[in-house]
C-alpha cells in the first residue's frame, strides 16, 4: 500500500495545523500546493524518466525540492489527501487548451481528482501547468465558481457527444475550455501509459519545449522555453530570457525549483535561449 510522509509534505508546502478531512483543509492544501511546488518538465526535456511510485514522488517533489507534471502533482496530492482521511478518486482528462475547435479529441493525457468532503463531491487539480486550479470546485455543472485566481466552471457534455464534463476558465472576459473528462475511475496503469508516452515519444512537445509554472497568491508565473508571462488581476507582464544564467535564476527563484546539478541541464537551458 502506498504511503506518504505527511509531515514532510506539509512542511514542503508550508502548511501547519491541519487535521482531518474537512473542506477547509482541502481548500488550504489546494491553494498551498501549486504555490510551493512548480509544474515543470525538466525530466522529459533532459531525456530522464518520470517515475510515479510513491517513493519516487516524495523524493523528487518533496525531498529534492523539484516540481513535476500532472501525474506527479496529482498522484502526490492524492496520497496526502488520503492520509488525512479523504476519499479520493483519480480521473483522466483529454486536454482541449489551445486546441483548434475542429481538432480530433485526444487521448487521456491529464490526471485530475474527485474528492469527497463535507458530504459533497469536489473536483481537485494541482497539476495543470500555467492554468492549474488553486481551489477545489464543487461538482455542480453550469455554476461559475470563484478561485483565488480566475473563475472556473464545469459544463456538462451531451451524451450524444460522449458525455462527461468540460472544465472552463474565464480569461479576459471569455470562457475557455481547458479539458474534458468523465467520472470513470482510472487505475495507476492508465496513468503509467500516458506518462510513458509523453515522456518518451518523439511527438511529445514535453520532450522539446521547456515548460514551468507556479501559482502564487498574487500571480501566475508561466514559462514556455525562454518566454515568461506573469499574470496578475491587474494585467499580464511578458519578458524574454536572454541567457542560460538568467533562465537558471528564474527557475530557481520565481518558480522555486531546486535545480539538479547536471551538465545536460546547462546544455538544455543554453539551447532553449539560443533557439529563442
Amino acid at each position: 500500500m502506498a504511503v506518504i510522509d505527511l509531515d514532510a509534505y506539509l512542511e514542503r508546502i508550508g502548511v501547519r495545523g491541519v487535521h482531518g478531512a474537512s473542506l477547509e483543509t482541502l481548500r488550504v492544501l489546494h491553494a498551498a500546493h501549486p504555490a510551493a511546488i512548480a509544474f515543470e518538465n525538466l525530466n522529459p526535456l533532459l531525456g530522464w524518466p518520470v517515475a510515479l511510485d510513491s517513493e519516487a514522488l516524495q523524493r523528487k517533489l518533496v525531498t529534492e525540492g523539484r516540481g513535476g507534471w500532472c501525474f506527479e502533482h496529482n498522484a502526490l496530492f492524492k496520497l496526502a489527501l488520503e492520509a488525512l482521511g479523504f476519499r479520493v478518486t483519480g480521473l483522466g482528462a483529454r486536454v482541449l487548451w489551445n486546441a483548434p475547435p475542429a481538432s480530433p479529441v485526444g487521448a487521456r493525457s491529464h490526471m485530475l481528482l474527485r474528492v469527497e468532503a463535507a458530504g459533497r463531491s469536489y473536483m481537485a487539480d494541482v497539476g495543470f501547468g500555467g492554468n492549474t486550479l488553486t481551489a477545489p470546485l464543487t461538482w455542480e455543472p453550469g455554476v461559475t465558481q470563484e478561485t483565488p485566481h480566475e473563475p472556473h466552471r464545469l459544463m456538462g457534455i451531451h451524451r450524444q457527444d460522449g458525455g462527461g464534463y468540460v472544465l472552463e476558465a474565464q480569461m479576459g472576459g471569455e470562457w475557455k475550455p481547458l479539458y474534458r473528462f468523465t467520472e470513470e475511475a482510472q487505475f495507476p496503469a492508465d496513468y503509467e501509459v500516458s506518462n510513458w508516452f509523453l515522456c518518451t515519444h518523439e511527438s511529445s512537445f514535453f520532450r522539446h519545449t521547456l515548460m514551468a509554472a507556479r501559482a502564487t497568491p498574487g500571480a501566475r508565473y508561466a514559462l514556455r522555453n525562454n518566454e515568461l508571462a506573469v499574470h496578475r488581476r491587474t494585467g499580464t507582464e511578458k519578458r524574454v530570457i536572454n541567457s542560460a544564467e538568467e533562465l537558471r535564476s528564474l527557475l530557481s527563484n520565481e518558480l522555486a525549483i531546486r535545480l539538479p546539478e547536471a551538465p545536460e541541464l546547462d546544455a538544455a537551458l543554453a539551447r532553449v535561449c539560443s533557439a529563442g
